[in-house]
């Protein structure tokens, strides 16, 4: 049996990130890898939301151990009463692919077609707050901006996607392994987790290696990176309206940079959203610094599937023409 005081805390972190509580029609739909943190994630999840959970555990086809942790997740979900599936990627890995990127699609990928033919409120994943500070280190060393130093979401609401919610961003890895351990919850640990081939192996030795870099306080400064983020982003929305001179046309006028990329990066989802286009992606670390050199030279640059015209100040966004054949 899990403590009180722990389901109480996952259930208001749940509460936190979701229009509202889940149910057998409109469960929490668990990505479960079998690792110690999704696990605990699984055990407190059916403790809070008895009824009201499913779970999957996505098989990447790279590593032969994969369909046994799959298994072992099922046999764990069958006496708890939470219905679980094993979703198998299909797709080959393409050559001279990053890996990671890779394996992130088509996982993600499946994991909303699940979530979607569940009814699923949200898909929830176990990030907790030592993965967020080791993202927080990846993309400062990178030199990134506002958007990448955010980390990874609390909530993620694409438009045509089921939410993705992270109630754990701020339990710390320590805890959910007293939590399976509690529990006496089986699990595995991923090899590729200590694998000095990736970067984020190399920046979670760090970390263990260094406490005057406490993960806790890395996670805390990247959610109000996020929350500074958010504020810019509802800014861009009440820009692209009061600014919007056609349909897709939108008057620059006075804005410094900072202001026009915001304004740029709003009009370039909605117009992705209106013509239907989702490849190729475009996220908020997505950079364009390229387009807006361009656009403030006088050219007219492509991003994300869609071209911008500048006519004088006034910018147009519509979709890219198809390129030629040769």
């Amino acid at each position: 049996m899990l403590p009180d005081p722990l389901i109480a805390r996952f259930r208001d972190d749940c509460r936190a990130l979701l229009d509202r509580d889940p149910s057998a029609a409109a469960p929490l739909a668990l990505a479960v890898s079998g690792g110690p943190d999704s696990m605990a994630m699984l055990a407190l999840a059916a403790a809070a939301f008895p009824g009201a959970a499913i779970a999957a555990t996505v098989d990447h086809g790279l590593r032969a151990e994969a369909a046994d942790e799959a298994a072992m997740v099922a046999e764990w979900c069958a006496p708890a009463g939470t219905p679980h599936d094993i979703l198998t990627v299909r797709e080959t890995l393409p050559a001279a692919s990053n890996l990671h990127d890779w394996a992130r699609s088509q996982r993600y990928a499946l994991l909303d077609d699940w979530a979607r033919t569940a009814n699923a409120l949200a898909i929830v994943t176990g990030h907790h707050a030592d993965d967020q500070a080791e993202t927080f280190l990846m993309r400062a060393a990178r030199g990134s901006g506002l958007a990448g130093l955010s980390g990874v979401r609390a909530r993620n609401a694409a438009p045509n996607r089921v939410p993705i919610v992270r109630p754990l961003l701020f339990w710390r890895r320590a805890e959910l392994l007293a939590v399976a351990a509690a529990g006496g919850i089986p699990h595995v640990d991923d090899p590729s987790n200590l694998d000095p081939r990736f970067d984020r192996a190399h920046f979670r030795t760090l970390l263990a290696a260094t406490p005057e870099l406490p993960a806790a306080a890395l996670a805390r400064s990247a959610s109000h990176l996020a929350e500074a983020e958010r504020d810019l982003n509802a800014i861009a929305d009440w820009l692209v309206e009061t600014r919007k001179v056609a349909p897709r046309d939108f008057d620059t006028a006075g804005l410094p940079r900072g202001v026009r990329r915001l304004m740029a990066r709003r009009a370039i989802e909605r117009v992705r959203v209106e013509e239907g286009i989702d490849s190729p992606a475009f996220t908020p670390a997505t950079n364009i610094e390229p387009l807006l050199d361009a656009l403030e030279q006088g050219n007219a640059a492509t991003q994300a599937g869609i071209k911008v015209t500048p006519k004088a100040l006034i910018w147009h966004f519509g979709p890219a023409p198809p390129r030629r054949s040769h």
